[in-house]
């Protein structure tokens, strides 16, 4: 019967570290986040969770939640409009665009129909 419960104890002091890790890694991502707390703040606080880590994670995340909360929320906007700019970048122009590039420089005399005719082929390509 001892082997039962030093099972369970097992489980449920991994699932334990694993949590406090979860935790502890996510108030670290949120110091170095943060970029209106000085670098003296930031290192009390990683002192804090070095030598009393159980006690100073709570006290960060009742001192620091709501902002963590809205630390998050701007970092993943952020990543998110990045992202999607870099798409835009990428994916370039429509087929309509290229066309209606090559018809105004066409109506600007700038090419020829026949210059026209190869653009807007490559563009349909």
């Amino acid at each position: 019967m001892s082997n039962f419960w030093d099972l369970i104890q097992l489980l449920l002091s991994t699932f334990v570290l694993i949590v406090y890790l979860l935790i502890l890694f996510q108030i670290i991502g949120d110091l170095f986040r943060d970029s209106e707390l000085g670098g003296g703040s930031k290192v009390l606080w990683i002192i804090g969770l070095v030598f009393i880590p159980g006690l100073t994670a709570i006290i960060y995340i009742v001192a620091r939640g709501r902002g963590m909360a809205e630390r998050q929320r701007a970092s993943l906007q952020r990543a998110k409009s990045d992202t999607d700019a870099y798409i835009r970048e990428v994916a370039g122009k429509s087929p309509a665009e290229h066309i209606a590039d090559a018809k105004a420089l066409l109506d600007a005399g700038t090419i020829t129909q026949e210059e026209f005719a190869r653009l807007k082929a490559k563009a349909l390509n």
